[in-house]
Formats: structure tokens, sequence, C-alpha cells
């Protein structure tokens, strides 16, 4: 009996043993799990705090401001609009350079990001260049009339506040391009002095050595140098006063600083890729970045901004690139030349990059579809079109109409628009007409398309209209996709050397 009574003594001992160490293994795997659970809440907000602190840093512009007259939303590609702000209000008095608190755009470009993510390219707009900008917003809600013929950064000063006007700028944009532009970010230039500390400088070529009085000729004499010749790296004040610089460097020109300016931003991408995209590098650039940018309201948060920072980390250095639109001198202004500056737009339209090849990603079988659709000879029967001639080309409206005709549209009237200072064609539409307008469209590539309340289809023919040479249909780009070999030949891309094509002339 005594035996029985201490085996079962020692079987209860086991199992109450037995018991004890499942207590202790849940009661750890319950202590594990809300460790746990602690962890991933702290980590959380800790994140939330730090979207927190980074949404105040960012400001945006009115989309009150944006045309209502629009080119179609992009179906491949994406367009993002970077404007240099020059203001000297708030810290950026302390920068130099300038006086008045009137926002001014001293450098812009347009950054397309083709469809399949791996392949960007940045297209310079000079500051002088003329161009016509459309009915813009005023302060107080009131609308401009639009203007021909005038300086590309007027556009950011209409206004006249410390902020500019982005919007302007942007609705600019989309009239001379015929793209869309999805987002809009202007960098002031504390925030961009501020961005090149975060990473720790920028690598940069200097020709020769460099004074105060080239930075500034109103100085009066040369002063001390601020820059000597041969590879450097800049940061903060000194970053911004080699992109600034334009006197007594290359030939001189605003053309030579897009140059420079080019050169600049692809050293900026490189060292961020050299440091690698991750929260380690992205942090101080993002605090840096969000305290002096104002962005659409699309981009007002910083997950959002992270998220689109994020979507770039797979375009390559080499397929990165960077162009100015075609251009000439036009006495002191500049001049944008057709149709080559219309073929370079059409093919951004397409995802097509320098070279010609299709990069439209995921959206590229339906892109080919459509690309085959039309090069098919264009049909207008049925559809009854006014032609306008908007230029001071004689004669050119009845050409048109003649073109027309020869597809088989059916041509009202051809006579002179109330305007001759059109440089885009446009063609209006009324209600239920939207597929013959674009069918109408095919003909004039880089139109922009406006639907009104009139009846009927009116083409506004262009100054960048090109006619057709005898026996075809129409201005299209050339069949092989490719840009103008001037604008090709002349791109630099993220990984080029940082001495390479530093200057016009």
């Amino acid at each position: 009996m005594t035996g029985s009574h201490s085996a079962r003594d020692g079987r209860r001992n086991g199992d109450n043993a037995a018991r004890g160490r499942r207590r202790r293994r849940r009661s750890k795997a319950r202590i594990a799990g809300v460790t746990t659970a602690s962890f991933l809440v702290l980590v959380a907000a800790g994140a939330g705090w730090l979207y927190h602190r980074l949404d105040g840093n960012i400001t945006t512009f009115g989309a009150d401001g944006v045309s209502r007259d629009r080119p179609a939303p992009n179906t491949g590609g994406s367009n993002v609009l970077v404007i240099g702000s020059d203001s000297r209000s708030g810290k950026n008095s302390e920068l130099g350079g300038g006086e008045g608190d009137v926002g001014r755009s001293d450098t812009a470009f347009l950054l397309h990001i083709y469809g399949d993510r791996k392949h960007a390219l940045a297209v310079s707009v000079p500051r002088d260049a003329l161009v016509d900008i459309p009915p813009c917003r005023l302060p107080d809600g009131s609308w401009t009339q639009p203007r021909t013929n005038t300086m590309f950064n007027s556009a950011f000063t209409v206004g006249e506040t410390a902020e500019g006007n982005p919007a302007c700028t942007q609705n600019t944009v989309e009239k001379l391009t015929g793209l869309r532009v999805d987002h809009t970010v202007v960098v002031d230039f504390n925030g961009f002095a501020k961005m090149t500390e975060a990473v720790g400088g920028v690598p940069v070529c200097v020709p020769q050595d460099l004074y105060q009085g080239d930075l500034n000729p109103n100085l009066g004499h040369r002063g001390k140098r601020i820059f000597t010749k041969g590879q450097q790296t800049v940061e903060g004040h000194k970053a911004l006063d080699y992109v600034r610089l334009r006197h007594g460097i290359g030939d001189g020109s605003d053309i030579g600083r897009i140059k420079r300016q080019q050169a600049f931003v692809s050293g900026l991408i490189r060292k961020i890729k050299e440091q690698g995209v991750n929260p380690t590098t992205l942090l101080p650039l993002a605090t840096a970045a969000t305290e002096s940018l104002t962005v659409d309201p699309e981009l007002g948060s910083a997950q959002k901004l992270l998220s689109f920072a994020m979507g770039l980390k797979d375009i390559d250095l080499h397929n990165t690139a960077f162009v100015t639109v075609p251009w000439r001198y036009q006495g002191a202004r500049v001049a944008i030349v057709h149709p080559a500056a219309d073929t370079l737009w059409a093919a951004l339209r397409a995802d097509r990059t320098l070279d010609g090849k299709d990069a439209a990603g995921e959206g590229g079988a339906k892109k080919k579809q459509d690309e085959s659709a039309s090069q098919e000879p264009v049909s207008g029967a049925g559809i009854d079109v006014t032609v306008l001639n908007g230029t001071h080309t004689p004669g050119l409206g009845s050409r048109v109409a003649d073109t027309l005709r020869s597809s088989g549209f059916t041509v009202a009237s051809a006579t002179t628009a109330p305007s001759q200072e059109h440089a885009t064609t446009e063609i209006s539409y009324g209600p239920g007409q939207e597929e013959k307008a674009r069918t109408t469209a095919r003909l004039f590539p880089g139109a922009e398309l406006h639907e009104g309340t009139a009846p009927g289809i009116t083409v506004t023919v262009g100054s960048s209209y090109s006619e057709p040479s005898p026996g075809s249909t129409a201005s299209a780009p050339p069949a092989d996709g490719k840009v103008p070999t001037e604008v090709s030949d002349d791109a630099r891309t993220a990984d080029d050397d940082a001495c390479a094509k530093l200057s016009y002339g």
C-alpha cells in the first residue's frame, strides 16, 4: 500500500509539475505576444508621430487655380512639374541674391516618369522662353486674360505673391506640351540648401576659378574667390551659389546655367542612390525637403510623398535623362522650336524614350494597339468641321481645310480666327461630339481638345502645326518614335561624368 501511495503521489507531483511547466510556457508565450504587440504599437505610433511631424512641414497650393481645360489623363507614364522658386521672403532672405517678396521661378523642368517605372526624362524649359500663358487665377478669385508670346517664368509671378503661382505655371506647361501634369512641386532656396546638407554635399565640376563678382555682376568688383577650379563637393549656401551662377562661366547664358543645374540634379540623384534608398537616407532628406516644399494637394502628406519617392527607386541612373526643350534665340529671349518640340511631347505621350523605345510597362500592349490604330488612314466621313486660321501664315486655313477634305471630312468654312497668336492647335467640340473630335485630332498631333456648349467641331490652327508633305495626311512624329537628334544628342544621364556637357556655347 505504501508503495502504491508513493507511486500515486509521484504521478500527482509529476502532473502538477507538467501543468506548471505548461502554465509557465503559456505565460511566457502570452508575455512574448504582449511584448511583440506592444513593440508593434510603439513602432506604429513612432511612424505615426513621424508622419505627423513631417505633415506639419508640408505646404500645399490650392487646386482651385488649376485650369478646368486640361489635357486628358495619362494612360501610361506620369508627369511631375518641378519649379525652383527664388522668393526672398522668410528664411530665403538670408540666402541673398535679390530683393522683393514676389516669388519668381528661377528654374523649371517637367519630369516624365515612364509607365515601366524604370525610365525617367526631365525636360528643362528656359525661364526666358516665349510661351502662351492661359487664364490664371488671382488671389482675389478672378482670372486673368490669356497672354501670348510671354516669358515663361512670368507665369509664376501672376498675382505677385511671395509664394508665387504654381498653378499658373502648371496651366502654362500643360498648354505648352499637351501633357497632363499629375503633380507639381515647388522647391525654394532654403529647402534646396538643406537637402544638399542632408545628403552630405553634391560633387560638382568648376571649369575655372570664380569670384563674388561672377555671382553678382552688380558688385562692381571681382571680390573674393568663391570657387576654385576643379571637382569638389558643395552643400548648403555654396551649392545654391553654384546652381545660380550664370556670369563669368561658359557663355554666361541661362541655357548654360540650365546645363549646370541638370548636372547638379544628376549628382544629387547619384548621391542618394549611393547612400541607398532607405529610411536612414530618406529621413533627413524628407525632413529637409518637407520644410520648404510646396506641393499639389494630391502630394500633401508625408505618406504620399514617401510612397511617390519609393516608386522611383527602380529607375537606373543611366535611364534617368535630362534634356532642354528645342529652342533658338529670338533677340534677347528664347523661342521654342516647332515641330521639334511637338515631336518630343508626342514621344512622351506615347511613353517612348529618347531612342524611340517603348517604355510603357504593363500598359504597353494597349498603347501599341492604340498606336497601330492611329497609323490607319483617318476617315472623316460624317464629320463636319469649321477651320479657323489662328496664325499669321496666309492661306494656312484653306490648306488645312483641303487636308481635312482629302480625308473625307466636310468643311463648313475656313476663315481667320479672332486672334492670330495661337501657338497650339485647338479642337473644340459640342456635346456628344468627343469621339468625332478625337478622330479629327489624329490629323493634328499635339492639339488640345476642349469641350464647349456650341454644336459641331472647330479646328483653330496654331503656329506649332506642321503642314504635311505632298502625299501624306498628317504631321505625325517620325515613324521610329525617336525625338530629333538635336535633343537626344545633347541629353545628359544621371551617370554621366560631373564635368561632361556643362555649358552651352
